[in-house]
């Protein structure tokens, strides 16, 4: 399982437009193959920070088969519009501590 991280600068005053398109994008994102579970945490000291995690089976599904796919531009009309500066999206694995 990979864990995707993104922290979204959303425009001051847009958070709640975002909010709803965030949850028509929630829709895209969860229909993906390979998709496993996402969410959501908006900031409390930054009321337009939030924070992504999304799951995914395997790095490829995320940076290939979503980003590859007319779904992804569904998404990047929906959301992008409101981020400033435009996040940085890392990838995690779990270590092991066995």
């Amino acid at each position: 399982m990979i864990l995707e991280q993104a922290l979204l600068h959303v425009i001051a005053g847009q958070e709640a437009e975002f909010e709803r398109d965030f949850r028509t994008a929630s829709a895209i994102i969860s229909s993906m193959p390979g998709y496993i579970h996402h969410s959501i945490s908006r900031c409390i000291e930054h009321k337009s920070k939030y924070l992504l995690l999304v799951e995914w089976e395997t790095l490829e599904h995320h940076t290939e088969g979503f980003r590859g796919s007319p779904e992804y531009q569904q998404w990047k009309s929906l959301l992008h519009h409101y981020y400033d500066p435009f996040p940085v999206v890392e990838h995690y694995e779990k270590v092991s501590l066995d």
